[in-house]
């Protein structure tokens, strides 16, 4: 049994803490606010994951006692929203020890500095040994026990193997691998290309077009992870074309929802508001984009949806853009 702490009480914060606990494992929770401890201690229950009781030996930690969550665990689940990634770990920054695994669950780039999650840890708790577990995962899924693969990622196999141990169950399988820097890439910018499959989703195209954006969104995620040190079998995986056909395809999916919603021709605040969360692929669109820039990579349907997240391109206009491109090869003559 392993003493593990999760920082972050949204729906996939949650999921995993009910994994986790049915692994046997001993399980406390955090979260920024209060309220939201107070409600899950009181009620049982994740708002968003009303359907599924948090058992009572889940440990709820005051908002005030970061201190408590951090120390003493052998895993600390790092699950806030990426935007929150790097203000948390400036908080969590004094309890930690030298070598605690910290494993990152969320995903997205930091638009100001184009860094990864695991690469805003190192950052700021350069003493932590940081990982990432990422994979076609959504979390009202894995909380109703429906099986699921991730895969982990990590400096050394022994902490991918750690992870490994304790997430695994009959019903979450978990691979493991090296390639940190691909695994985050993948499902970063995997959020962006479901933006665009669900605006195409609102403006009532069919699977041919969601086939089209799925197969050329995973031709640049690939170009420009492998580009960035990433490697082409990680794109070719859970956390490359796996979970960008499960992010492009479900209803489960916010970034695929906020999409629909635009395509239907809400605006993009509007279409954040009616989704109630955080959509994460709004706050990697440029980051990604700025990537492509930095690495000479040709991105079109990223570059389209930035254009019209940001610059009110209306979504119909996008998509001709994007079938009106020059003629192109899929793969290169000899």
């Amino acid at each position: 049994m392993a003493k593990i702490g999760v920082i972050g009480t949204g729906t996939w914060g949650i999921a995993l803490s009910l994994l986790l606990h049915q692994n046997g494992h001993e399980v406390s929770v955090w979260s920024a606010l209060q309220d939201e401890i107070t409600y899950l201690r009181e009620k049982r229950i994740q708002k968003s994951l009303a359907d599924v009781t948090i058992p009572a030996e889940i440990n709820c930690v005051d908002t005030d006692r970061l201190e408590d969550i951090c120390t003493g665990k052998d895993l600390l689940v790092l699950a806030v929203p990426s935007i929150y990634t790097r203000e948390t770990c400036r908080k969590m920054k004094p309890y930690i020890r030298e070598g605690q695994i910290i494993v990152s669950v969320a995903k997205g780039i930091e638009e100001d500095t184009l860094l990864t999650l695991v690469e805003q840890i190192e950052e700021e708790i350069p003493k932590a040994d940081a990982a990432v577990l990422s994979g076609p995962s959504h979390a009202e899924e894995v909380s109703r026990g429906i099986p699921t693969t991730c895969v982990a990622g990590a400096k050394t196999r022994a902490t991918a193997e750690l992870i490994q141990n304790c997430f695994m169950s009959p019903v979450f399988r978990v691979y493991t691998s090296p390639d940190v820097l691909g695994i985050e890439l993948g499902g970063a910018l995997k959020n962006v290309i479901a933006l665009a499959a669900g605006v195409a989703d609102g403006l009532g195209y069919g699977d041919n077009t969601k086939a089209a954006l799925i197969t050329r969104g995973i031709a640049e995620i690939s170009r420009l992870g492998i580009a960035m040190g990433g490697r082409a079998e990680t794109f070719a995986g859970l956390s490359g074309i796996g979970d960008l056909i499960v992010t492009c395809a479900s209803m489960h999916s916010r970034n695929r929802k906020a999409g629909i919603l635009i395509g239907q021709g809400k605006t993009m605040d509007e279409a954040i508001k009616e989704v109630h969360m955080v959509v994460e692929g709004v706050y990697s669109a440029k980051a990604a984009l700025a990537l492509g820039k930095k690495y000479h990579i040709s991105l079109p349907i990223i570059e389209q949806v930035n254009q019209v997240l940001f610059e009110n391109k209306s979504a119909k206009e996008a998509v001709a853009d994007l079938m009106l491109r020059d003629k192109n090869m899929e793969v290169a003559w000899n």
